[in-house]
């Protein structure tokens, strides 16, 4: 019996577009809520969500047999923590602030098992080889991982065809956010100037061959970024959907929308 199959990176492969959502809560059961929606992939955020080993691990439990296809963005591309997070059985990660390709080539390292990597030998007593079910986890595994790593900084696009051509790099993902903010537009990252870039961006990944994605809480943006090409792709966050709903829930009720709009109530 060999590793499980990726589903999201055979859907790269294959050139077949990636609907995702952030998961932020840090809560498994949001999680598998939302596993129900019909996403192709959840991002379980430990960057900027409040989440340690033992929720990630959960919320990955919790997508375990579900639809969507878990992703793990730990808070930085440490080799000591995504061997404990592919050991809890992530398959898919996006590493933040990727800039040279020797990053790169050390995070392909670290998802990888000896000779082609570091990663430590110990799945047997994780959910990766389902608890030491799977005979030919170890010699399976290395082809089942998907490794995206995070271009949104000046530098990373500077490097970026370096880090598109680093082999083991599935697909290149840009942070419109931190972009905008390290073009000195913080808070804008629908600028035409972040715009232009990304659209570059976008032609110089697909050149190497590797898969684009981006994410957005802006529809209108999104249907941009489509147009461009993106492979896969976020359209919101849990925590945008909850307040989204509670408020507007609210509003509704109390006849307040009009009101509100028009500037007073």
């Amino acid at each position: 019996m060999a590793a499980p199959k990726n589903p999201f990176k055979a859907a790269l492969a294959e050139r077949r577009f990636q609907l995702g959502l952030w998961v932020a809560l840090g809560s498994p059961y949001v999680a598998e809520i939302l596993s129900g929606s019909g996403y192709d992939w959840l991002l379980i955020d430990g960057e900027h969500g409040p989440n340690d080993m033992p929720l990630i691990g959960a919320q990955l439990g919790a997508l375990r047999h579900s639809q969507s296809h878990a992703i793990v963005r730990p808070p930085m591309g440490e080799a000591w923590l995504m061997k404990q997070l592919l050991d809890q059985g992530a398959q898919t990660f996006l590493i933040p602030m990727v800039e040279s390709a020797e990053q790169a080539r050390a995070l392909v390292r670290a998802v990888r098992y000896p000779p082609h990597g570091i990663r430590g030998v110990g799945a047997g007593l994780g959910r990766a080889s389902d608890f030491n079910r799977t005979p030919d986890y170890l010699a399976t595994a290395n082809a089942e991982i998907c490794l995206l790593v995070q271009i949104e900084s000046r530098a990373g696009l500077a490097a970026l065809d370096d880090i598109a051509a680093v082999e083991g790099v599935d697909g290149l993902f840009i942070g419109p956010s931190d972009l905008a903010a390290d073009m000195g537009l913080l808070g804008n990252p629908g600028a035409p100037e972040v715009l232009a870039m990304i659209t570059d961006a976008f032609r110089r990944i697909e050149a190497h061959g590797k898969a684009r994605g981006i994410m957005t809480v802006s529809l209108a943006q999104a249907e941009q970024y489509r147009a461009l090409g993106a492979d896969f792709m976020a359209i919101g966050t849990d925590v945008g959907c909850l307040v989204e709903a509670a408020d507007g829930l609210r509003r509704r009720f109390l006849g307040l929308d009009q009101a509100e709009r028009g500037g007073g109530y």
